[in-house]
């Protein structure tokens, strides 16, 4: 048998959705989601509708957690949701085993991305509150792009890193990832 750092590399370049996939968010997405609805008295989704969101820009978040809302009220939502977010997500962790992981698939000479929802400035926090940041050769975020499930975050970093789409690897945990890639 053929050890596995002497075999060909199937993928080039390894592009990680963020929250849920390499960070351990989603429970603390759906209750800031579902408190921030209930601070502007829209309906309260249900954990499934809220998790659901995970993966997408914020607008198209909100726009499917609270579809009853008023657009003109999407800004106050958006505002209680992050203030819900931002004063917990110091609780927030990498899954056991992902620095190790990476770290790994850097040492196997693979290019490593992320395609994210979450906004540029979130995930430059959540980069160095993980010790991450310097890790990924290249990085796009839903304020950058078009949000998933449009093809082109992941298309755009193929063309940075010079990696052809038969040579790339999209790890995500939700539909929205399955359908970026």
């Amino acid at each position: 048998m053929t050890p596995v750092s002497a075999r060909a590399r199937r993928f080039d370049l390894i592009a990680f959705d963020w929250d849920g996939t390499l960070y351990d968010s989603t429970a603390l997405i759906v209750r800031c989601l579902q408190q921030a609805c209930r601070d502007v008295g829209a309906p309260v989704p249900d954990a499934a509708r809220a998790a659901y969101v995970i993966g997408l820009g914020l607008r198209d978040a909100l726009e499917y957690a609270a579809p009853g809302l008023p657009p003109e009220r999407y800004t106050e939502l958006a505002a209680s949701y992050r203030r819900h977010y931002l004063a917990s997500q110091d609780d927030l962790s990498l899954f056991t085993g992902t620095l190790q992981m990476l770290h790994a698939l850097k040492g196997r000479q693979h290019l490593l991305a992320v395609a994210t929802g979450k906004t540029r400035r979130g995930l430059d926090e959540a980069l160095a509150s993980t010790e991450l940041r310097g890790l990924f050769d290249a990085s796009r975020t839903a304020d950058e792009t078009f949000s998933k499930p449009h093809p082109l975050m992941l298309q755009e970093l193929m063309a940075e890193l010079g990696v052809a789409p038969e040579r790339t690897l999209m790890v995500g945990d939700t539909t929205h990832d399955l359908q970026l890639a």
